[in-house]
């Protein structure tokens, strides 16, 4: 088995959320109107998809990373 470059892997997950997000989307579109704060498998709905911009967040976002500094004489 060959190991994918972690580029790949990165725009595979990606990918990946993009889909769980679309399919998340329509399943929240087409559920019957719930009772406000009654109904958990709404609810969970909502939070899964909260989750899923949070990792498509991390994954698009560029982080602070810092880098090695050499103090010089004079």
């Amino acid at each position: 088995m060959t190991a994918l470059p972690y580029e790949t892997a990165l725009e595979e997950a990606q990918a990946a959320l993009l889909r769980a997000k679309a399919l998340l989307q329509e399943e929240i579109a087409d559920y019957p109107t719930p009772i406000s704060g009654c109904d958990a498998q709404y609810i969970r709905l909502i939070s899964d998809r909260t989750k899923i911009g949070s990792c498509l967040r991390v994954i698009e976002e560029q982080p602070f990373v810092a880098t090695p500094r050499v103090l010089e004489a004079g």
